[in-house]
């Protein structure tokens, strides 16, 4: 009875699932029923317009991929053309690229325009996967020498690098004249004289051959010796108007040997740029160890040979001043592109000396107490320029104003204060990085100031 009733149960189970499955059967049948024409008809366009912009999409990688070709080649041209008109060079020189510097730089490199986007591109972008985090390669110290100029002036504005020595030969040559009207006597009426005129035309001529050594403490610190020999003549012309004489007289003397040895210190106070001035102070000591004008014999005062000769000038020629001196100044120099300004500002303090002697001839020594020689305040300003990598010129001017001197605490008689000036044009010739020619030919532009003054140097670096 029992497996009767399991064999009922599972027909009914049987009759039960085939009953569902046709159900689900005609469920499903209306949605596998074929396609409508319209549809049919749609899909291939389709997939043709797909296939269309796919290739205008890659048509148009190829573009930009060309494009980006391009801008590269043309990238790599001006750069190439920009290393071949010295482009690198003058950006330098304007203290504008410190990759192109190197260890000789003449002027201050800071970052370029041109290399500003590539540095912040290497710190932004960050380092791919397996590349060394390592900086490839050194960057170049960065130098802060100030540009460097024909010099017309005695102070030389480039200091000497570290650890070198610049020995320079140097010859100068001077030249003035100066006539001069005394009037001896007294005046009854402004027409009549009563005593003595003397005119006088006195030519002087001074050469000085100069050796000068620099060596370089630090690259901001220097030192400085100049030996100078002075080989110096003079002739006075002269006649005594309302003696009777109707004949020039011509009284000449001369002199040579070491002239006054100086010892000058330099100093680099900032780190100038493009168009920021770089400053130096210096400090410049001199000597007495060539002839003094107190020690040469000078003629009578007054007429001391039966009161017709006497001239009261020197028989022979002095080689130095005589006082040592003390002078502080400061040099400035400002590049400009094109042009480099530059200048001088200076005070110097002749030390007194004191319990001073003179000698005269025919009358042995005389005492003179103590002697203060005026001191001198000089400015001076110019500017060069380049003409190409070698040769360079320059122009400017020097005023300098002298005090007066005092003798035993009295005013010196006849002595006045002075203002000199002096045109200055000079020009420099780089033959390699350790010799230059530099020229200078000064002009004097008022009556004191010699009329001219020719300097030629040779620095050679070691």
């Amino acid at each position: 009875m029992e497996p009767k009733r399991n064999q009922w149960a599972c027909a009914a189970g049987c009759a039960g699932l085939v009953l569902f499955c046709g159900v689900a059967v005609g469920q499903d049948a209306p949605a596998s029923s074929p396609a409508s024409p319209a549809d049919s008809a749609s899909s291939p366009v389709i997939r043709q317009r797909l296939e269309d912009q796919d290739k205008r999409i890659e048509a148009m990688r190829d573009q930009i991929d060309a494009l980006q070709h391009q801008l590269a080649e043309q990238e790599a041209d001006y750069k190439a053309l920009r290393h071949a008109v010295g482009m690198d060079e003058l950006d330098k020189q304007r203290g504008g690229n410190i990759a192109a510097a190197g260890g000789m730089a003449t002027a201050l490199p800071m970052p370029s325009p041109d290399a500003v986007p590539d540095q912040q591109a290497s710190q932004q972008t960050p380092a791919a996967p397996g590349t060394p985090s390592t900086p490839v390669g050194q960057a170049p110290a960065q130098n802060a020498r100030p540009p460097e100029v024909a010099p017309i002036f005695q102070q030389p504005g480039v200091l000497t690098p570290k650890n070198k020595i610049v020995i320079e030969p140097a010859y100068q040559f001077g030249y003035s004249t100066a006539d001069r009207v005394a009037l001896v006597g007294y005046t009854i009426i402004p027409a009549i004289l009563i005593g003595l005129i003397d005119v006088r035309q006195v030519r002087d001529t001074t050469q000085t051959a100069v050796l000068t050594a620099r060596y370089g403490i630090t690259n901001r610190l220097e030192v400085e010796v100049r030996v100078p020999y002075v080989d110096t003549h003079d002739d006075t012309v002269s006649r005594a108007v309302l003696t009777g004489s109707a004949v020039n007289s011509v009284f000449s003397s001369s002199g040579r040997g070491l002239g006054d040895i100086e010892a000058t210190a330099r100093y680099q106070i900032n780190n100038g740029g493009a168009d920021s001035a770089y400053y130096i102070g210096w400090f410049r000591f001199k000597s007495r160890t060539g002839t003094d004008p107190f020690q040469v014999v000078t003629d009578c005062v007054t007429r001391c040979v039966e009161n017709l000769t006497g001239t009261g000038l020197p028989l022979q020629q002095p080689t130095g001043t005589g006082f040592y001196t003390l002078q502080p100044g400061v040099t400035w120099l400002l590049p400009s592109d094109p042009v480099v300004f530059f200048g001088n500002l200076s005070y110097l303090y002749n030390v007194e000396r004191h319990n001073v002697y003179e000698n005269i001839l025919l009358a042995g020594r005389q005492y003179l107490g103590n002697v203060k020689v005026g001191n001198e305040a000089d400015i001076s300003i110019g500017m060069g320029m380049a003409l190409n990598d070698k040769a360079s010129l320059s122009i400017g001017y020097d005023q300098t104003f002298l005090g007066t001197t005092y003798e035993g605490g009295q005013k010196l008689p006849g002595s006045t204060k002075i203002w000199l000036g002096s045109l200055l044009i000079g020009g420099s010739y780089r033959f390699n990085e350790k010799r230059t020619l530099n020229f200078t030919l000064g002009v004097g532009v008022t009556r004191d100031t010699p009329d001219a003054t020719v300097t030629v140097r040779v620095p050679m670096m070691y």
